[in-house]
């Protein structure tokens, strides 16, 4: 591939810079990639071609003029279905909101925009982001760009399936249960779920809950960077963006590259489960053959893990607390235009009593308490960002896994939302495939606050698994797909199952 759309943002904002390439050259080969590859894996489900043409024309004037130039200028952008782009069909996979068009940008989206970003269109999600098989009512399901009769995960399926396509260098998603990572490891790209308030949300129906957070995704660690360098900031639309009165405590300019660290200086703990995960033995033998080849470059590398009992039963019921808070109305009211996924958060919640959420409430606490603890002995965890490798996304998440039945449409998330419950920043990193020639994704756990940290710890990582085939980057085979058939015509396509 050597189209400008399959330029690392970072670069093509460079050759942009120095007047190598016109934000127009870029725009125009990703929206070629878009009507080429798009058919066979439906990722960008909501166009802004018009718009976007016209903001590349401006970017080449900007770059013309000699004008100061944003560090995202001329930058195509994927933009979630969850998140409000003004004017552009925004659906939250809903399909009561159908033909809702917004009025008015999102909080991420504004950053972006102001940073010279050009949101060329939105990527699929599945209905209100419940659930990690990205596919819904609306817009139907999105493939694997390894294979598109399975699953890209989610919720930021659409996302990741985009950036690992090419068709854009820079995408947007969010997480709760691991919906940045999940779909990142399933389509061999980066996610990042950054610490709660780093990237300012002015739409969490629960503003003080830390499990929902927003976050960059990309094919490279530096790439995704630059993005999260223009998401993060102070805002008192969110509550948990917490300042000091006169003093900038969230400063973009803090990540827009990845710092330098010494993979000879951290001591390392490796857990393929959190002791609380179902997964399944090819993962974790794969996870184990993967970490044999780079673990001895660490100062420390051993088998161990946070406390975690108890994380299941917790993250269940803050979970469906937040659905009451989001959907209760909409499954009471139009009961037949919400999905299976929502309807079973909405039931969950209403099962719960206050002591029920009192004690998951509290529980967060031990757990979160505990994880402060492990990190007194260990600078980083490593562990698989996913408990499976991809399924079809026929099946609408894994009612089983090597024969044990899953708690719930979620349980398979276990690895991420372990994590979500205490608020640590975890990367998912690309490592090569597993047994079954589809992506492994290896999740980066830092320490509490520690965003640039485990950034810093994925940029070294995949520049010394780059040099290995058997970790570096696995990339699609784009011709196989332009030459695919359209998912659209799949039985299952749309809907639920």
């Amino acid at each position: 591939m050597n189209e400008p759309c399959d330029l690392d943002a970072v670069e093509a904002r460079r050759l942009i810079g120095c007047k190598r390439l016109s934000a127009a050259e870029l725009t125009e080969s990703c929206i070629a990639r878009i009507l080429a590859v798009d058919p066979a894996v439906n990722a960008m489900v909501a166009r802004d071609f018009d718009r976007a043409r016209a903001a590349a024309a401006a970017c080449d004037t900007a770059t013309v003029r000699g004008e100061a130039l944003g560090p995202l200028h001329g930058i195509p952008l994927g933009v979630k279905d969850l998140e409000d782009v003004a004017g552009l069909r925004t659906t939250y996979g809903s399909a009561l909101f159908r033909d809702h068009v917004p009025e008015q940008d999102e909080l991420i989206v504004q950053a972006a925009r102001r940073s010279g970003a050009i949101v060329l269109g939105k990527t699929n999600t599945p209905e209100w982001g419940a659930g990690a098989n990205t596919r819904n009512a609306v817009y139907g399901a999105t493939g694997n760009p390894f294979d598109p009769v399975r699953s890209a995960a989610g919720s930021s399926g659409g996302s990741a399936v985009a950036l690992a396509t090419g068709m854009v260098p820079l995408a947007t998603g969010s997480d709760m249960g691991g919906s940045l990572r999940n779909p990142a490891a399933f389509c061999g790209i980066v996610g990042f779920r950054p610490t709660p308030g780093l990237v300012p949300s002015e739409k969490r129906a629960l503003g003080w809950n830390p499990l929902s957070v927003l976050g960059p995704m990309a094919r490279t660690v530096p790439d995704l960077c630059l993005l999260l360098s223009c998401m993060a900031s102070d805002d008192a639309r969110d509550p948990l963006a917490y300042t000091v009165a006169g003093r900038s405590v969230r400063c973009g300019a803090d990540f827009a590259t990845p710092g330098g660290v010494d993979l000879a200086g951290l001591r390392v703990a490796l857990t393929s489960d959190f002791g609380i995960a179902p997964t399944e033995r090819h993962i974790a033998e794969v996870f184990a053959e993967k970490t044999m080849l780079f673990r001895h470059v660490f100062a420390r590398c051993e088998e161990a893990s946070p406390d975690c009992a108890g994380t299941n039963e917790a993250f269940e019921a803050l979970r469906a607390a937040a659905a009451l808070a989001s959907h209760h109305d909409r499954v009471r009211n139009t009961p037949d235009a919400v999905g299976p996924n929502v309807h079973a958060d909405v039931e969950a919640g209403l099962r719960l009593s206050a002591l029920d959420l009192a004690r998951a409430m509290q529980h967060q606490t031990v757990l979160y308490r505990r994880w402060v603890r492990f990190f007194d002995d260990f600078d980083i965890i490593l562990s698989p960002a996913v408990t499976v490798s991809p399924r079809p996304w026929s099946e609408l998440f894994p009612v089983s896994i090597d024969g044990t039945p899953t708690r719930t449409y979620f349980h398979w998330l276990a690895l991420a939302y372990a994590v979500s419950m205490v608020g640590h920043p975890a990367a998912s990193l690309p490592v090569g495939l597993d047994s079954n020639g589809m992506p492994f994704g290896l999740q980066i756990v830092g320490r509490r606050g520690g965003d640039a940290q485990v950034l810093a710890v994925a940029a070294a990582l995949g520049r010394l698994l780059a040099e290995d085939p058997r970790t570096a980057r696995p990339v699609p085979d784009i011709a196989a797909l332009a030459a695919a058939a359209p998912l659209r015509d799949a039985p299952g396509f749309l809907g639920f199952g």
